[in-house]
């Protein structure tokens, strides 16, 4: 059934959907209005005989109040075909509901505007607990790295050149670590104007000029000097070099010419022979890896008790408190020609400047600090040589326990001597074995030396 009015033809009807042939686009319409059977009639349509109009509230095409001035306030305008406002239902007005409209007058973005809404920014608190430990924990990764770095570094520096498994028929060990030291008077590396300047003279090979033995064990540290011209004993030994056997020949000579005669290994056996103490690590500098040693920790302070001079060491000292740099503390533990027992005064000078350099060399402000920490290690191991099996901490064990001498925790003295023979020193042998005893044993150091 067809429900369009009377008299709408093809032809004559408006085609609403199906655009227009004109190039300006099409104006909004009005829907006209349709009625159906039984719906009330629009205004001014013809009613039926006898049926009373409408009320105006009622009538399908009440009028709605126009929208707040959004055509007017553009600017547009009513051509030919387009509705009124007052005749308009409120759609297709354009407007987005839920977001208002902009007035006319006003504008902004607050509520009621064309603008969206802006959420207030979010804040978050600050978690510090996170933060700190994200801190400690970034900072506690980087010491490790650098301490690995730095152990890697310092143990492929040094030189492991003594190899004590060549020393044959050695004692038993006992308790405790046992360190032997030795200072020779090596001129390696060492130019023609650094050897005058340290007078070392230019002497072929090198000797010791100083053998101490180091213990370490629960009951503190003990330091015993070894003099040079000790009387001891050439036991049967193994060649370093060529790995031949020499039987014992009862010689006796000074601890020093063991050194000159096959070296470390030849040295270590002599000192385990003639005390019965086993060595577990050999440690040596020379000439120029010492003064390098003090230069690079800022010098070493010393309280000299009495003035003292000798022109074959450079020695030229006040009394008094001083700091030694590297020629100078060289000329200090070289002398023994100023002192009335040489060679045992020597040592005890040895003692007292190795004491503290190892005391200085372990300060905060040497170990904290990386521009005096990285070139003391340098200049030590650099020409620091030590046996195979001796590592990075052993040595640094070796200081620590040094350290602890001069303050205190621990003794240095001379291996007892009970007198001379031909120039040498004679060990007491008794006291040598209640020493040797009680390093064993590693209790606490009764016996007493020169």
């Amino acid at each position: 059934m067809n429900d369009w009015p009377q008299g709408r033809s093809d032809d004559g009807r408006q085609r609403y959907g199906r655009g227009s042939g004109s190039a300006e686009p099409e104006s909004a319409r009005a829907m006209p209005h349709v009625r159906r059977p039984g719906a009330p009639s629009a205004p001014g349509a013809r009613r039926p005989a006898g049926e009373p109009p409408l009320p105006p509230e009622l009538s399908p095409r009440r009028t709605v109040p126009p929208q707040q001035g959004y055509q007017q306030s553009q600017g547009y305008g009513y051509g030919p075909g387009q509705d009124d406002p007052a005749d308009d239902d409120g759609y297709n007005t354009g407007q987005v509901y839920g977001r208002g409209v902009q007035g006319a007058a006003g504008g902004g973005n607050g509520p009621g505007n064309g603008a969206p809404r802006r959420r207030p920014a979010r804040t978050t608190p600050v978690n510090w607990k996170k933060r700190i430990t994200v801190g400690l924990l970034s900072f506690v990764v980087f010491l490790l790295v650098v301490s690995i770095g730095t152990y890697f570094w310092a143990d492929s520096k040094l030189r492991r050149e003594v190899d004590l498994s060549k020393v044959i028929e050695r004692p038993e060990g006992g308790k405790g670590t046992n360190y032997l030291i030795v200072g020779s008077d090596s001129r390696e590396g060492m130019s023609d104007d650094e050897k005058k300047k340290l007078h070392t003279g230019s002497a072929d090979g090198k000797r010791t000029d100083s053998m101490m033995i180091l213990h370490t064990g629960d009951n503190g540290s003990t330091l015993i000097s070894l003099p040079r011209d000790s009387d001891v004993e050439i036991p049967s030994f193994r060649g370093s070099d060529s790995g031949k056997l020499f039987p014992a020949q009862g010689k006796r000579t000074k601890l020093n010419a063991t050194y000159a005669t096959d070296g470390p290994e030849l040295l270590v056996r002599t000192v385990e022979y003639n005390t019965g103490l086993r060595i577990d690590h050999y440690v040596e500098i020379g000439f120029a890896g010492f003064a390098n040693l003090v230069d690079a920790v800022g010098g070493v302070e010393m309280d000299i008790p009495k003035a003292f001079k000798d022109k074959k060491s450079g020695a030229d000292f006040e009394a008094g408190k001083q700091t030694l740099n590297g020629e100078e503390a060289l000329a200090f533990v070289r002398t023994r020609y100023a002192f009335a027992r040489s060679d045992l005064d020597r040592t005890k000078n040895q003692q007292k400047f190795l004491s503290a350099l190892a005391n200085q060399a372990a300060t905060p402000s040497t170990v904290l600090n990386p521009f005096k920490l990285y070139p003391t290690m340098g200049a030590g191991l650099d020409t620091v040589i030590v046996d195979k099996d001796m590592g990075v901490f052993d040595l640094a064990e070796m200081f620590w326990a040094m350290k602890g001498v001069t303050g205190g925790d621990g003794t240095s003295m001379n291996i007892p001597i009970s007198g001379s023979s031909g120039g040498n020193l004679v060990w007491d042998k008794a006291k040598v074995k209640q020493l040797v005893e009680q390093l064993k044993n590693d209790e606490k150091v009764t016996v007493t030396g020169d």
